[in-house]
């Protein structure tokens, strides 16, 4: 068996797989967040570590089959939740600073007024912004009494959730991440595949407190057996987003997933070359195995399901998300109407702050089945702006889409996404994609599984072809990029700010 352990950022989960990806059983324990000022968002590190630890011991207390047979654990996680703590004591010096957190904003600003923004994209694959892990753990070195002082003298540890839990489960005995959580840091150079030193200076972070890099497939040091009463070895660790591309099995260049959630996370496999974007993508670590990095281009839909919320809450079109399919199937197309739901401004390839949502193509003719079926297509105009820009980045087409998240029950949107990308769309049987990628790392690593086995673990549930006229695909989308276009720079016009 493999236990993987998925620690996120509402819950912590615990999944046992047999031999052959097989869910066995699982635990799973929510996490409270904590907004002490607008824009902070916290966690308490010692709920995580609980929570984490109950939820897999409800794991192994219910599987029917002894916990002798665990072979390894894989470890999945929140990515750029960052924290400190006492090397000697284990005790947090300050709560954890999670990825959605804002309270860095002004502190990146200065970065980019100081001219960084070329440097930090070229050495770490990243944008300067608060949302990456390093200006977090300035913040704390800045703010909490003494911090600075003490982790000149080497008395505190830091490092995002991986290497927190790796930390608890080891009794301190290992302080590692591996390249794709050390990845979204800001802090670590691709090209090098080391902490850079001079962003390091520049955020007066010293390389003491930072744990060791490792490869995301191989050894990690052995959990405490007073956790699980044996002592059990950790042999994968994937930030959340790259552990689902690997439980989607999109192990070859040009494979990409997309996870459908309040937003839309793309990732698309590029294979052992790291990609700069010049659309605004993160260059990432898709993982490590070995002596080799494979790398993603990442992108971000900043509303998605969101989208369909508003249809419910704001508009009251629908009852429920999970109506918006039955609802957009009362008409046969959108007719023209065109949905922008730029709630918070544009993201990639746009990258405009300042546009907000509107509708286009209003006619006598038009009703809320209209509606709610232009904003459930606005999902695949999105997603399709995204691959489209990993594309012309990577210089290799889509060689097909695997997708997960609450939206893909959707029939109608998933066909909608096949026919505007003019690429299969595949989804698979297991939903929980995150906490499989961990499995199957571990597996391998472990040797359980040949690389050849694991695309037979989570195999297509069903497939939508593209069935609409390439033509009419172009129509669609060229409508699509006109109403984006309108909707830029909205709040900058005269009289609106």
């Amino acid at each position: 068996m493999i236990l993987s352990l998925d620690q996120g950022t509402t819950s912590s989960r615990a999944i046992l797989f047999d031999d052959q990806a097989g869910m066995i059983s699982q635990g799973q324990y929510e996490i409270r967040q904590s907004f002490p000022r607008p824009g902070w968002v916290e966690h308490d590190p010692e709920q995580i570590w609980e929570s984490q630890l109950a939820a897999a011991r409800d794991a192994i207390e219910a599987s029917p089959t002894p916990a002798e047979k665990i072979t390894a654990i894989g470890i999945t996680n929140q990515r750029e939740t960052a924290l400190i703590w006492d090397k000697a004591t284990g005790v947090p010096i300050y709560p954890a600073i999670v990825w959605q957190d804002r309270r860095t904003a002004g502190l990146c600003e200065e970065l980019k007024s100081r001219g960084m923004a070329g440097e930090i994209a070229a050495k770490t694959g990243l944008v300067i912004d608060a949302y990456f892990s390093a200006t977090k753990l300035a913040w704390i070195l800045d703010h909490v009494p003494g911090a600075r002082e003490r982790a000149a003298k080497g008395e505190l540890l830091a490092g995002t959730v991986d290497t927190w839990l790796i930390w608890k489960l080891t009794s301190g005995a290992v302080h590692a991440t591996d390249v794709t959580n050390a990845s979204r840091t800001m802090l670590y150079n691709l090209h090098e595949r080391k902490w850079d030193e001079g962003l390091m200076d520049v955020l007066r972070i010293p390389p003491s407190i930072l744990p060791e890099v490792r490869m995301s497939g191989g050894d990690f040091g052995v959990c405490d057996p007073q956790w699980f009463g044996l002592e059990i070895p950790i042999r994968s660790v994937l930030g959340d987003q790259q552990a689902a591309l690997f439980g989607h099995t999109c192990l070859e260049a040009g494979s990409a997933k997309n996870t459908y959630g309040t937003g839309c996370f793309i990732l698309m496999n590029t294979g052992t070359e790291a990609v700069a974007s010049s659309h605004g993508l993160l260059t990432t670590v898709a993982w490590g195995m070995g002596d080799e990095l494979y790398y993603a281009l990442e992108g971000s839909v900043f509303v998605a399901g969101a989208a369909v919320q508003w249809l419910q809450e704001g508009l009251g079109l629908i009852v429920a998300p999970g109506d918006s399919e039955e609802k957009a199937g009362e008409v046969e197309e959108s007719e023209g109407v065109v949905v922008v739901p730029a709630f918070t401004g544009l993201g990639a390839p746009y990258w405009d702050m300042y546009a907000r949502g509107a509708i286009f193509g209003l006619t006598r003719g038009t009703t809320s089945a209209h509606l709610v079926r232009a904003t459930l297509e606005s999902l695949a105009f999105q997603s399709r702006d995204v691959i489209g820009a990993m594309e012309k980045d990577a210089g290799m087409p889509l060689t097909g889409l695997r997708v997960d998240g609450g939206a893909v029950r959707n029939n109608l949107l998933m066909q909608f996404q096949a026919d505007i990308l003019g690429s299969e769309v595949t989804r698979t049987t297991y939903s929980e994609t995150t906490t499989l990628g961990a499995a199957l790392l571990a597996g391998l690593t472990s040797g359980i599984w040949t690389r050849e086995q694991l695309e037979s673990f989570n195999k297509a549930e069903k497939v939508f072809s593209p069935q609409m006229e390439p033509e009419e695909r172009e129509r669609r989308y060229h409508a699509w990029q006109d109403a984006v276009s309108r909707t830029m720079g909205w709040e900058k016009h005269e009289g609106r700010q």
